[in-house]
Order: structure tokens, then C-alpha cells, then sequence
């Protein structure tokens, strides 16, 4: 296919919209040449910045720098993306004072490519590392046939539940189907008024963006120079209409999550199960350590029974942006902190997720059986988890404005303004006026 990459201008920017579109469709791109002059002269010691916000990423840093003593990386600790953290990046990159490497989520890569901002590793040789790395993830940092970004890890979901609280419900087994779910719900809940299965976050659509994915949603993709968006279709109005039920029959709370109130339930059972990713197991035992013990963990529910299909929630990789001085240095730092079986173990020790590279998990500290989680070696959902992830998923670069139409639309719902579907039928609309605001041909032809 032929490329042809122009500036167009909009409003007073200026944006690779050709080159971005190409990125995506896998074709030439235009952006992320590197910036700095890679090449050192034998025993030339080098020093280069890393931004990031993962726990007990500064352990793994100082071992590099042990181990690596010309090659010397200087972390900064910043807030977490969405707290900050993107906004420090991208002033520090306009004001050309960027660090060399950055913790980018996997949904903002194409955020930052839109201005190319991230520098093309694959002329470094990137691809040779690519069999250390989970496929799908791998694939969440590749545009145009080049690499932008290494794989760090990732949230496989599962189903975290109180075996204790099902069990006096008078349930044995947990929900194999979503169907299996709603009657659990229903049972708890009449067994104590004062307790749910689970709850369903308004402020955090990434969420429900994760169960739309697992039920078989694809809402963006390209065709041609043209973004495609397809929110508002049967799958996801049946996952919206599915947790509409449930919110009208009371048999879930509606709160936010990661909030003191939620901290509380999950202390005292008044919630007694999490549909969570991976990374759910450090948010329940380090808040609530008086359940030890109580806990396991299942798979997914399913929309069909016998199914295994799952999906994502988080994820992050370890990009080189625009302007690095030493992005040959930099992809070798970048490689080394997400496959090197040392920096692992540290990284798990912090709780920074499930591993990308493949050898992350199979006798690691994840691999053990867990004394919290009823002596569950609970992990192993986990790693069956990671392997049924529909890889097809794309995002956009105008993903937070889209997560935050949801989370606007959800809120109001459960304030008793509209639903959860309307919420979804609305954001359709919205998320086409954002691409088309950025300068983006969009279509919503099915």
C-alpha cells in the first residue's frame, strides 16, 4: 500500500494524522526516528531518566544500575498516569525536556503517537526480542510492522470471591456463567440484605470496557485512512443491559472503587466477590488482612457455558520517547526490566501486575500456593486467563475522553438519570465526535 504522510492542520496544531492511520493499519509509518545519537565510545558512561509510578520498580532499577554501571538510569517516581503522570509527560514533551523512557499503559500508545512522540525501536532491534514476550502484549506496542513500546505486564481477569459468604448462602461452587452470576447475586444478597456479590463502578469504565472486550466487543478498528467505531452494537448492549438488570434488582452496590467505603466492604464482607484482573490479589491483602484465609478465586463467567473466553484490565510497557539520547541503550534497559528473571521477582514482589514476558510466571513467587486465598495455587487462573485474551482489541488515541463519556453517563445512571445502555447508545456518538474533533475520518458502518 502506498503512504502518504502529510501534516493537516487543525485548530493551531499540527498532527500526523496520515502517519498515525498507517501506524495502526500496519502499514510505512512516518513517525519515531530515533532522536539521539546512540553510538559510545568504549567505556563512555551514559546516564538516562525512566518516569514511572510501579511499586517497587525502584528495587529493579538499582539492580540494573549494579549490574550495568556505565549505563546508568535515574528513576523518578511520578503519579500514576491518569493521576498526573501523562500530563508531566507530555509538557515535559513539548517543552523538549522529556526523560528518556516512560511508563505508557497500553491504552495511551496511541496518544502518544498521534504526536509522534515515541521513538521507533525496531531500528535499534527491537523484533529480535519479541519471542520473550507474550504475543498479545507484545502486539499492544507494535504499529506499522515497528516496535514502540516493550511489554511490562498485564491484568488477566478472574473472579476473586469469599468462599465463606458463598458458602453460607447456601452456594457451592462459583459462577461458571454470567447467568450463574445474577443468581448468586440474588441469593446473597435475600441471605443478607446487607451483602453483595460484587458492586459495579460508575467512575471507571475501563472496567466495563474489559467485560465488553471478554463478551466479544471490538469497538474501534480501521479501515483504510478511517477509524471505525462500533460501541453501540448487540455485544455490548447486552453486557450494559445485563449490569442494568442487576443495578435495578439491588443485588449489586454501586460505588466507587479503590474508595474508603469500598476499602471498608471488602474488610467486612459486605461485598463478596471482585471481578478483577490479576493485580486484584495486592488490593485485597493489603486492605482487607483480616480475610485471610476466606478468599479464592474462578475464572470468568461466561456467556456460554463451557466458554474461556476472558479479556484485559490494565496493563503497561516501557516506552523511549521523543528526544532519548541513547535509545539503543535505552530499548536494552527496557528489555532487560521486563524479561530479565531478577527484575521480575522484584517487580512481583512490588505487585506490578502479571508478567509479559513468558517465562514470568512458571516458578515465580506467583507460582506457589497462597495461605491468603485458601491455600489456592490461585495464580494458575491467572496464567490460563492471559492465554484466552482476544488480541483483536484495538484502541484509539482519544481512549480517556471515550472512558470518561462512560464514566460521566454510568454516574448519572446510578443517580437515576438515564442507564447503563443509554450510557453506551450516547457514547457511540460522543467518541465519533472526538476522533472527528481531532481531525480523524471516522465511520460507524458495521
Amino acid at each position: 500500500m502506498h503512504n502518504t504522510c502529510g501534516w493537516l492542520r487543525f485548530g493551531r496544531r499540527m498532527i500526523w494524522l496520515a502517519c498515525l492511520t498507517a501506524l495502526v493499519l500496519s502499514v510505512a509509518a512516518c513517525s519515531g526516528s530515533g532522536d539521539g545519537n546512540s553510538a559510545t565510545k568504549p567505556g563512555q558512561k551514559i546516564d538516562m531518566t525512566f518516569w514511572s509510578w510501579v511499586p517497587g520498580i525502584d528495587q529493579a532499577v538499582a539492580l540494573w544500575n549494579k549490574e550495568n554501571p556505565n549505563i546508568h538510569v535515574t528513576l523518578q517516581k511520578i503519579p500514576s498516569g491518569s493521576s498526573g503522570g501523562y500530563a508531566k509527560m507530555h509538557a515535559a514533551l513539548k517543552a523538549g525536556n522529556a526523560p528518556d523512557l516512560a511508563q505508557v499503559e497500553y491504552q495511551e500508545i496511541p496518544g502518544f503517537l498521534m504526536g509522534s512522540n515515541l521513538i521507533d525501536l525496531s531500528q535499534y532491534g527491537a523484533g529480535k526480542y519479541q519471542s520473550r514476550f507474550t504475543p498479545w502484549q507484545w502486539k499492544e506496542g507494535v504499529f506499522g510492522g515497528k516496535v514502540y513500546a516493550i511489554p511490562q505486564a498485564s491484568g488477566p481477569m478472574g473472579f476473586f470471591y469469599r468462599a465463606d459468604l458463598f458458602a453460607k448462602a447456601g452456594i457451592s461452587r462459583p459462577p461458571a456463567t454470567w447467568a450463574e452470576y445474577e443468581q448468586d447475586a440474588i441469593k446473597i444478597h435475600q441471605s443478607n440484605p446487607t451483602e453483595y456479590i460484587g458492586t459495579f463502578p460508575p467512575g471507571n469504565s475501563a472496567w466495563f470496557t474489559a467485560l465488553a472486550w471478554q463478551a466479544g466487543a471490538n469497538w474501534f478498528g480501521t479501515s483504510g485512512d478511517t477509524w471505525t467505531v462500533h460501541i453501540d452494537t448487540p455485544v455490548t448492549e447486552k453486557v450494559a443491559t445485563y449490569w442494568d438488570r442487576l443495578r435495578t434488582e439491588h443485588v449489586i452496590k454501586t460505588e466507587p472503587d479503590f474508595a474508603d467505603g469500598w476499602y471498608k466492604d471488602l474488610q467486612t464482607g459486605a461485598i463478596a466477590g471482585w471481578v478483577s484482573a490479576q493485580w486484584g490479589d495486592a488490593i485485597i491483602t493489603g486492605n482487607a488482612p483480616g480475610t485471610s484465609g476466606m478468599w479464592k478465586v474462578a475464572p470468568l463467567p461466561q456467556w456460554t457455558a463451557g466458554g474461556t473466553d476472558s479479556a484485559n484490565w490494565g496493563g503497561s510497557s516501557t516506552a523511549v520517547l521523543k528526544g532519548a539520547k541513547h535509545p539503543q541503550q535505552a530499548l536494552q534497559f527496557a528489555t532487560w526490566l521486563n524479561s530479565d528473571p531478577q527484575s521480575i521477582a522484584l517487580l512481583i514482589k512490588g505487585g506490578y501486575g502479571w508478567p509479559a514476558a513468558t517465562s514470568g510466571y512458571v516458578g515465580s513467587s506467583l507460582d506457589q500456593p497462597s495461605p491468603f486465598f485458601s491455600g489456592q495455587k490461585y495464580n494458575d487462573v491467572f496464567a490460563d486467563s492471559d492465554q484466552h485474551i482476544n488480541e483483536s482489541w484495538t484502541w484509539i488515541p482519544t481512549t480517556d475522553q471515550a472512558y470518561q463519556h462512560l464514566n460521566d453517563g454510568f454516574s448519572a445512571a446510578v443517580n437515576g438519570k438515564g442507564s447503563f445502555l443509554e450510557s453506551v447508545k450516547a457514547a457511540q456518538g460522543q467518541v465519533v465526535d472526538d476522533l472527528k474533533s481531532a481531525g480523524f475520518k471516522v465511520s460507524t458502518a458495521q
